[in-house]
């Protein structure tokens, strides 16, 4: 179903869940007529393998794509590739068999990951009598005490017979009309879990589309690798769209890349905003069927959306994690991947699924173990409050661009907007640079106390410039262009600082000369004036001292020695250009005799006035390229 933009309606995803053998991919087929086992060796086993697709329409006319993942213990990396953005997730128990060694652990996966609904399936009750499957559904109601799964409700099913089947579909409909749809959040990122090549389409990659949209004709990024592409195509149920949104199952053909270039954990967003990482802080919780503690410098598998990467778990707050309980970790991945705050994760040894979470933060820094203040911030970071997150953050990363702060701390736009309006209002952070950065009111003062520091020690090394230029303190203070200006601006409104153009001083700072300089300066003047046009000083000022006289627009330098008062410059100037106007020409020996002055003066004027674009020099002689101010 599509609307009047050419998006297709809401849509929701639903996953399989289940030990081998229960009947996961027999249960999609009856449901949906579609056989999800899609590879021959899936056929020739009768074993799931790989993810699998299908999907249908239910009695409301709410339309589902459904995940059917691998049950075998083999292929768990295949099954957590596959279950990262269901909305609901089915875990399938035979009637027969009841809870066996995979329904525990994708149970819990499943808790790790915090899927948003959960339904038990209990599928081939048409091989058992009542009395049996009583005692399957008090075994499941033990094993999901605790989980996402307690309370929610139990359809006995049969794919053969289709008992069960309309009341699974109805219970599907009732689960997903309480589940709000995916938002969008601008931002969108689809985990690549296939890639393939369709003859005479090109490259296709599929996955379930989170956090945006995404348009026939976009520029894409593919990450981690930094792949520029666009987007040729969309189906999504193998139908052709223009655009679809978050929480659809969607295959994108991509332009300009093969599939070489593209892998199964790739992730396809808009270009960017998404930086990859190798490092990651989580909240890590360990399964609690763990058979050995979770120990600090452990080697273990990473997966989030549909990547794994290897990684070295370092445990920050204990030693070990014992089953069921929570700590603070940090990975060091093998490889980069395309993660932000708030992914939630599975880490697995080899054979055995350890425990999972959520990614806290994708930019830290290496943290000192058992360090209070980083556990304190990493507790912050991960509460449920945005305010508390954002101020967090804020103080962390201080200044820190506004718009990068909702990919920081796993927010939305909206709420990272309404956490900063709350915070500012309390006084506890302020917005520079048009509202685009933050800090907090402490750092601010920090941050004025450095500038002003710099500022001082500017004039007490220069005590005859009128203030420290603006893009060396800028320089000084290792600060981007609006974070600056809005520093400069606040400091300038509440009167600590002086705007003098290219300079900025201290607002009660004076150019103040002792009565020997000023003697000096007083006589070096009187001098140029006596001859003005080939002046003979007896003595010249140093360096600083005649910077301010510069500056202050009382002489010209015109060449090393050589200054004018700026009276004789003008005069001059507008001689030679009043000849110009006349005669179209003029040359070093007759500016010479027009001011009666010395070659050593004529030349050091028409040098100056040709760095001015004033002249311009064509062989001996200078034309007129424009009026001075002109």
């Amino acid at each position: 179903m599509m609307n009047g933009d050419g998006f297709v309606a809401p849509m929701y995803t639903v996953g399989t869940a289940g030990h081998v053998d229960h009947g996961k991919s027999t249960l999609v087929k009856a449901l949906t007529g579609i056989d999800p086992d899609r590879l021959p060796v899936e056929k020739e086993r009768e074993m799931t393998v790989d993810l699998g697709f299908a999907w249908l329409t239910l009695p409301s006319g709410r339309q589902v794509s459904i995940v059917d993942v691998p049950g075998h213990e083999r292929f768990i990396k295949n099954m957590l590739a596959g279950v990262g953005g269901i909305d609901l997730a089915m875990l399938v128990v035979a009637a027969d068999e009841g809870v066996m060694p995979q329904t525990v652990e994708h149970l819990e996966i499943l808790d790790l990951l915090q899927v948003r609904r959960g339904l038990v399936v209990i599928t081939k009750v048409d091989l058992v009598d009542r009395e049996w499957l009583e005692l399957v559904e008090a075994d499941i109601s033990a094993h999901v005490q605790g989980t996402v799964f307690a309370g929610a409700p139990r359809v006995a099913v049969s794919a053969v017979t289709g008992r069960g089947l309309e009341a699974l579909k109805e219970t599907l409909d009732r689960l997903l009309a309480e589940t709000p749809p995916r938002p969008d959040l601008g931002r969108p990122r689809l985990p690549v879990d296939r890639v393939f090549s369709v003859a005479g389409f090109g490259t296709v990659v599929t996955g379930t589309l989170t956090d945006g949209s995404l348009r026939v004709g976009q520029e894409v990024e593919i990450l981690p690798q930094g792949l520029k592409s666009r987007i040729r195509g969309l189906q999504s149920h193998r139908q052709r769209v223009e655009a679809v949104g978050p929480g659809r199952r969607v295959a994108v053909n991509l332009a300009g890349v093969d599939t070489s270039d593209l892998s199964r954990g790739d992730v396809v967003t808009t270009p960017g905003w998404l930086r990859p990482t190798d490092v990651v802080d989580v909240q890590l919780r360990a399964v609690r069927h763990l058979e050995r503690p979770i120990t600090h410098n452990l080697v273990v598998s990473l997966h989030t959306g549909a990547a794994e990467v290897e990684g070295r778990l370092r445990l920050l707050d204990r030693d070990e994690l014992g089953p069921g309980e929570t700590g603070w970790a940090q990975v060091k991945l093998s490889a980069r991947i395309a993660a932000v705050p708030g992914d939630h994760f599975i880490i697995r040894s080899p054979n055995e699924t350890l425990g999972g979470g959520r990614i806290v933060d994708t930019a830290p820094r290496r943290h000192r173990r058992f360090h209070a203040p980083t556990l304190a911030a990493l507790t912050a970071r991960a509460g449920d409050s945005p305010m508390a997150r954002v101020r967090q953050l804020v103080a962390e990363l201080e200044p820190v661009p506004a718009a990068g702060l909702a990919q920081r701390s796993g927010l939305t736009p909206q709420q990272v907007k309404a956490a900063l309006a709350e915070l500012v209002a309390s006084g506890e952070v302020v917005l520079l640079g048009g509202s685009q950065v933050a800090l907090t009111a402490s750092g601010l003062q920090r941050l004025a106390a450095r500038c002003l520091e710099l500022v001082s020690a500017y004039h007490a090394q220069f005590p005859f410039r009128s203030g420290i230029p603006r893009e060396e303190l800028k320089s000084r203070l290792k600060l981007a262009d609006e974070v600056f200006e809005g520093l400069v601006s606040r400091l300038i409104e509440q009167g600590q600082l002086r705007d003098r153009g290219l300079a900025l001083a201290r607002a009660d700072f004076e150019i103040r000369l002792s009565a020997e300089q000023q003697a000096r300066v007083d006589r070096f003047l009187a001098e140029l004036a006596e001859n003005p046009f080939a002046p003979q000083p007896t003595e010249m000022p140093d360096p600083e001292l005649l910077g301010l006289l510069v500056e202050q627009g009382k002489v010209v330098k015109l060449a090393e020695n050589v200054v004018l008062t700026a009276e004789a410059y003008r005069q001059m100037t507008e001689a030679v250009v009043d000849y110009l106007i006349k005669h179209g020409r003029v040359t070093v020996a007759q500016v010479r005799d027009l001011f009666g002055t010395s070659r050593k003066y004529a030349l050091a004027l028409l040098e100056h006035l040709d760095d001015r674009r004033v002249t311009r020099r064509v062989g001996d002689e200078r034309v007129l390229v424009r009026r001075p101010g002109g």
